[in-house]
């Protein structure tokens, strides 16, 4: 049995700079990845559906550019091009990643399903045939998440979509029906909806974007559809069949009553679990939750001495940034001796409808709920020079503050830069900036930042 000093399953964003930083600094590393280097992110989220939505974007500008005076007599959406391009886009940062731990001496890279056999025992199962097993001083698990797919009579039985086989459509859908009202879901909505696809959105809950404040998800919902996009919620698919004619009749619950609809395809966006029913964790004592995320203390520790879990595979916020902090937090403390936890890290995360949703720290929902003395500041992007400038004045800016303090506690983004525009606020949070020095800070005109002015001016109104 071949012996490593580092075992680390899955090459997402936390695994493979793992590696990597294992292999310069001389340990003996085993890296095994049963699908494709780079994880989700790479493969089938943030680079993929981002490289798409650029097309969707440049799409919706051409059908809308003659309010700035140029004038395009039509424009046709080539799928098959958006593909190829998305694909290449892709293979560029998943080939450099893979090269870069094929080109360590240290460093094995494993293609294959792995699972344990003991405490510091991994089974492999290898792609091209065959399997080994290999023990390891450390062991560290960042093998993700995966569709949550419902338990809906007749679904199993459709060629339904998943946020992963949706990437590889060459045709552009007819309708859409789109199950679940939050990030994965409105992105994908919004983009194919410029595609020229028809979309119908069903959500569970009494609205879209249940983790938002309310007036957020207001506006949200107000510009998808403004845009055509049909949203349902407190609504649920019951029941799929297929048609005479190759299509997909659903049974919907709307409103309280059963509908029947006929879809071209249907999309599964209703959340992700994790992937840890194969690696056989009861086999090394690794606890979980009754979910399946492994449980981990504040330095990702399992309760395993000598086991880590980072990324979506330990449950807690599921975006590639926290992966990556994960990551930074392990290595930093294991080969520098550093002593660094994730408690009070800050969750900024971006939700990539156009306008953007930048977001970090709590909502004014969160800070209610904690008996906070606040005030809240809304500005309407319609007021904000910038976006009235370029035509793009959907959405708000909005500040939760303390109102004793002046400290920055919370801020909702909602912009053509909402991302951008959040990651300022981040800055000035961690960097202890109150409000009102930002009220009168001297930004470049003219900007969207700019208007963070205009935002906590109003807090003196």
């Amino acid at each position: 049995m071949k012996q490593y000093d580092v075992i680390i399953i899955g090459a997402g964003q936390a695994g493979a700079p793992l590696a990597r930083k294992m292999g310069k600094a001389g340990k003996k590393t085993a890296i095994i990845e049963k699908r494709l280097v780079g994880g989700t992110c790479v493969n089938d989220g943030c680079t993929p559906t981002k490289a798409m939505i650029a097309s969707a974007r440049a799409a919706y500008l051409a059908g809308r550019c003659n309010n700035l005076g140029v004038h395009i007599d039509g424009y046709q959406v080539d799928m098959p091009q958006i593909k190829k391009r998305k694909d290449a886009i892709v293979e560029h940062s998943r080939s450099g990643n893979q090269n870069s731990l094929e080109e360590d001496k240290n460093i094995d890279l494993i293609f294959g399903e792995a699972s344990f056999t003991g405490s510091k025992n991994i089974a492999i199962k290898l792609n091209d045939g065959g399997s080994e097993e290999i023990q390891g001083d450390l062991i560290f698990i960042n093998a993700g998440a995966k569709t949550s797919i419902p338990d809906i009579e007749g679904l199993q039985d459709m060629d339904y979509l998943t946020s992963t086989t949706i990437l590889d459509l060459e045709i552009v859908p007819e309708h859409i029906l789109v199950i679940g009202g939050n990030y994965i879901g409105l992105e994908f909505s919004q983009m194919f909806r410029r595609f020229g696809s028809q979309i119908t959105l069903l959500e569970r809950g009494p609205r879209i974007m249940s983790r938002e404040d309310e007036d957020v998800a207001k506006e949200i919902h107000e510009f998808l559809e403004e845009e055509g996009i049909a949203i349902h919620s407190q609504a649920q698919a019951v029941k799929f069949e297929k048609s005479d004619n190759g299509k997909i009749i659903a049974t919907l619950n709307l409103n309280g009553l059963q509908e029947q609809l006929e879809f071209s395809h249907v999309l599964v966006a209703a959340g992700r679990e994790p992937q840890s029913k194969a690696l056989n964790l009861e086999a090394a004592g690794v606890e979980v939750d009754d979910k399946g995320y492994i449980k981990v203390n504040a330095k990702l520790e399992t309760n395993v001495p000598g086991i880590y879990a980072m990324g979506d595979i330990k449950g807690g916020p599921a975006f590639t940034h926290i992966s990556y902090n994960d990551y930074t937090i392990v290595y930093r403390n294991l080969l520098q001796g550093e002593k660094l936890t994730t408690e009070d890290r800050p969750i900024p995360y971006c939700m990539f409808t156009d306008p953007q949703l930048g977001r970090v720290g709590v909502t004014e929902t969160e800070a209610r709920k904690l008996g906070l003395n606040i005030q809240t500041t809304v500005l309407k992007m319609s007021s904000v020079a910038r976006a009235v400038e370029v035509g793009e004045t959907r959405g708000l800016m909005k500040a939760v503050v303390n109102a004793d303090t002046k400290e920055i506690l919370g801020v909702a983004i909602l912009a053509e830069e909402g991302g951008e525009i959040m990651s300022v606020m981040q800055m000035a949070m961690e960097g202890g900036i109150t409000y009102d020095r930002i009220r009168y800070c001297v930004f470049a005109h003219p900007t969207y930042s700019e208007s963070l002015n205009n935002l906590f001016m109003k807090l003196e109104e």
